[in-house]
């Protein structure tokens, strides 16, 4: 507890990166998920039902089956090796990003089939582009879509086997809070595992009650 009324600034430091890389994938994330998700479910095409249950089969995947996806693709003998970004916070991103995309776009179509139908056939009776449709579906589900977007966050702040496997855990680099935990009751650092614990939990509190919140209005 010391350590986070003192502000200890490794602390800190771990806390503000571990922010930003999970902050970093989630909006990456996004840009893909909002409009990907507003093509699949507007667009009619043979297969679709699949394609959703594939999405929602994705919510699920583990971490290290993940990163250790990431982590084929980015090691030197690896098809983006040439990237030389291995054991570096934009591996973590990637690999962060890809495992929150399938959450926010299986829930971006879900929030998108629950707007009313008179709102989308109001829209399209007067002229309305598909590009408008699909914005204005959004704006009508927003309190979905940003309930997926914390979600979303709170799954990439949390996971471990990802950071591990392609952050290496590097001391003042990619080291973040689930790694930084880990090593610390490792090495018997009881202290910093407990502050950075009780951080974590704090940050995971305020993602839920700001997803409740969401889900009230």
């Amino acid at each position: 507890m010391e350590l986070i009324v003192s502000f200890d600034p490794e602390v800190m430091e771990i806390t503000a990166r571990t922010l930003r890389i999970a902050g970093t994938s989630c909006l990456l994330a996004s840009l893909i998920s909002l409009p990907l998700g507003s093509l699949v479910h507007f667009r009619r095409f043979r297969g679709k039902r699949v394609l959703v249950n594939i999405i929602q089969t994705l919510f699920s995947v583990p971490t290290v089956v993940i990163g250790l996806l990431v982590f084929v693709l980015l090691s030197r003998t690896g098809p983006l090796g040439d990237l030389d970004i291995l054991f570096t916070p934009a591996a973590m991103v990637i690999g962060q990003m890809i495992l929150i995309t399938p959450i926010l776009l299986g829930l971006t179509i879900s929030a998108l089939s629950g707007v009313g139908k008179e709102v989308v056939e109001t829209a399209t009776s007067l002229g309305a582009s598909g590009f408008q449709l699909a914005l204005l579906s959004l704006k009508e589900a927003r309190y979905a879509v940003v309930a997926a977007l914390i979600l979303g966050f709170g799954r990439a702040i949390s996971e471990l086997g990802i950071a591990m496997m392609v952050g290496g855990n590097i001391r003042g680099f990619t080291r973040v809070m689930t790694t930084a935990i880990s090593l610390a009751t490792t090495k018997g650092e009881l202290e910093l595992a407990l502050a950075l614990g009780m951080l974590l939990l704090l940050l995971a509190l305020v993602i839920n009650i700001a997803l409740n919140r969401l889900q009230q209005r």
